[in-house]
């Protein structure tokens, strides 16, 4: 089974450091992975997506038309992904800078404010690892070893960081048990 993400947002959100991260949990989970990165040249500030795919089998790097989860980290990326969401497919959707605003009714919404429950971390760019914390508990609950071994891995020049994103992607887990 192929499973689809786009994570967007703007550029300084930690976009592709999360799909980079979320790519390797699943290599790490023996997926077999593509990852198609798309930002302009103004980078921080500017529109920043990438789409992962994950199979039990081997893939082609492709895009596609529709996806099962799309993460949206500010209002841009709402309103530009809303439609690549499949029928019964999900939206996670970063509360905090987006408006909560339901236009379809085929799919699940996960409205959580991210950037406030980052702050209350201390740290405002942990966001994308709450936002990842959501997505694995509503996909495949991946193992924390790999979880922790694609932060250790994709961060490894910055150290410091690492813990602090993992704590931020168990706020991310956890509020959904706690809806």
């Amino acid at each position: 089974m192929i499973r689809n993400f786009i994570i967007s947002g703007s550029g300084g959100q930690g976009v592709l450091s999360i799909g980079t991260i979320l790519a390797n949990i699943f290599m790490l989970s023996d997926k077999f992975v593509s990852f198609i990165p798309c930002y302009g040249a103004e980078m921080r500030g500017g529109a920043v997506n990438c789409e992962i795919n994950a199979s039990d089998e081997e893939l082609l790097c492709i895009q596609n038309k529709e996806v099962d989860i799309v993460v949206a980290l500010n209002q841009t990326s709402f309103d530009k992904f809303i439609s690549k969401v499949k029928k019964n497919g999900t939206i996670i959707v970063n509360s905090s800078l987006a408006k909560i605003n339901k236009t379809r009714d085929d799919i699940k919404y996960i409205f959580a404010p991210l950037t406030q429950e980052a702050l209350k971390l201390g740290n405002i760019k942990t966001a994308n690892s709450i936002a990842l914390g959501i997505l694995s508990k509503i996909t495949d609950n991946f193992s924390i070893e790999n979880v922790k071994k694609a932060y250790e891995k994709i961060l490894k020049d910055k150290k410091d960081l690492i813990q602090k994103n993992i704590e931020a992607y168990f706020v991310g887990y956890n509020y959904i048990q706690e809806r």
